[in-house]
Order: C-alpha cells, then sequence, then structure tokens
C-alpha cells in the first residue's frame, strides 16, 4: 500500500477492513501520519505471517531543514529554536556529519514516539506535559546521503535498520553541526524485499479496486521446500516432512507453486509452524 501524508497507519487498516469487508488485516512496519510511502498490508490468512515480516531494513527518501527545531523533530510539531547557521553549511560538512551517523549508532528515540515509557506511549506522557526520559538504543543505519540541496533544505537518502528513526537522524544532524534541524518530509521507498513501485493507491483500496497478491508473496526471502501430495496431506494437519535440505530457519513449505505453510527446521525434518491450508 502506498500511504499518502495525513492517515495514520490504523487510519490504513481500517479503510482495508472496509473496502475488503474483512477485519483480518493488519500491517508490517508503521508510519508516522506525516510520512507516505510503502506500508505493507496482510490481509485473511496472511495475517498469520506478521512473525514472518517485522524487523526488515527499510529505505526512505526526505527532506529535512537545517537551521530549525522543533519538539516532535519533524514539521507537524511546535517550534523551539531557530538558528541562522543553516543555509551557511557547506556541503562537505553536511556530507561528513552524515556520513559520521552510519554504521552502528547509539539513537535516543524522539520524545513525540511511540517508544513505552511505564508501559504508556512516550508522545501520550509529553503531551501531558510529563518529563519523558529515553534511553539511547543501538540501531543500523547503513546509509544517510545528501541526493540534492536548496539552501537550508535537504533531500536526502536513507536506508536503516529496523527500530531506527529517520526523526532522530535528522535532528542529530542539526545537533551534529551546531544549526539544528527538523525532518521535513519522508517517503518510504522500500521494505525488506517489497518495493514502492509495487504499491497500491490508497485511493485504489478505499475504491475497492484492489486485488491480493498471493500468500508467497509475502515471505519471498524464505527458502521454499515443494512437496508432493501425500507429504502435503502431513502438513496440514502438523505433521513433519522430511527436511530435503539443511535449514536454519523457516521455511515456505509449498505445494503446486502456492504457499501452504511455514515451517521450522527439527534436525531432519520440517516441523509445521503456520499452516495456512483452510
Amino acid at each position: 500500500m502506498d500511504k499518502p501524508p495525513g492517515p495514520t497507519s490504523h487510519d490504513v487498516v481500517a479503510a482495508a477492513r472496509r473496502a475488503l469487508r474483512t477485519r483480518r488485516v493488519g500491517h508490517a512496519g508503521t508510519l508516522d501520519p506525516f510520512a507516505s510511502g510503502l506500508l505493507p498490508l496482510l490481509v485473511g490468512r496472511g495475517t498469520r505471517l506478521m512473525p514472518y515480516v517485522v524487523g526488515f531494513p527499510k529505505r526512505y527518501t526526505g527532506v529535512l531543514r537545517l537551521g530549525i527545531v522543533t519538539d516532535t523533530d519533524d514539521g507537524t510539531g511546535t517550534i523551539v529554536a531557530e538558528h541562522d547557521g543553516g543555509p551557511a553549511v557547506s556541503d562537505e560538512a553536511l556530507a561528513a556529519a552524515m556520513t559520521a551517523l552510519t554504521g552502528t549508532i547509539q539513537q535516543l528515540p524522539p520524545t513525540y514516539s511511540a517508544k513505552k515509557v511505564g508501559g504508556t506511549p512516550a508522545h501520550r506522557r509529553a503531551r501531558r506535559g510529563e518529563v519523558v526520559t529515553l534511553a539511547p538504543r543501538t540501531v543500523e543505519v547503513h546509509q544517510f546521503a545528501m541526493a540534492d540541496r536548496a539552501g537550508a533544505d535537504v533531500t536526502f537518502a536513507a536506508d536503516v535498520g529496523s527500530g531506527t528513526y529517520v526523526r532522530a537522524l535528522a535532528r542529530d544532524l542539526g545537533l551534529a553541526l551546531g544549526c539544528g534541524a527538523h525532518l521535513r518530509e519522508l517517503r518510504r521507498t522500500g521494505v525488506g524485499p517489497w518495493h514502492l513501485r509495487d504499491a497500491v493507491p490508497f485511493d485504489a483500496l478505499v475504491r475497492g479496486d484492489v486485488g491480493l497478491a498471493p500468500l508467497l508473496a509475502a515471505v519471498p526471502h524464505l527458502p521454499r521446500r515443494d512437496v508432493t501430495g501425500e507429504e502435503a496431506a502431513a502438513v496440514r494437519h502438523g505433521r513433519p516432512v522430511p527436511s530435503g535440505a539443511v535449514h536454519e530457519g523457516p521455511v515456505a513449505v509449498l505445494q503446486d507453486g502456492a504457499l501452504l505453510a511455514i515451517a521450522v527446521p527439527r534436525g531432519d525434518v520440517l516441523q509445521p509452524h503456520t499452516v495456512l491450508a483452510e
């Protein structure tokens, strides 16, 4: 799904439930309301695959503005500081600071985030006027680089590990440069094996003008094991089948090209873990 700016991820799920006339819809990877782009949706039996489609790296393009700091680290928040030096930052200094924020880094989640403090999302506590203290976390930033620039506005590309806040990258870049910064625009272009170019537009979903991809499209990253008719009957009843190869993680079990189950290796057999056949 290509989410537009504005709706929450929950809003998109609700729209999908109405359009597809099912309650069994879930999303893999929340997008902030102001952000747009790829939001993978799982529907019907596909929701059983959720454990196998989380934790992927994500790819983004976006625009950050130097010289302005907001309390949310993005354009939806209140301006808390302004500096005149943003446009004066050289491209060389900007590139060096962005490079310094790549690799395995410690990142402090934004105060206005879904990160829970005492069981309550941090953004909810912050909006109540509470002082929110969050602990830094280790994240992976594979790429954070300038693609274009117009004065204080920097267009960038970012490729990050799961759990990384791009808003926090913009904030920390501004801190490193001494001029402050916030994230103005964000568009997610990829999640793991999925690409925005294959996404369904949101308005098409609202109209109900959408077809569902086969279940196998949700797990293209998993190794596959094709089974015979007799083996398929065993899998449907949760019984193990010979592994056929050495596997170290979940395996997609197929019959006639269709996803039958996800199995896990147990010695020399595959034990069905999530059976999708009805």
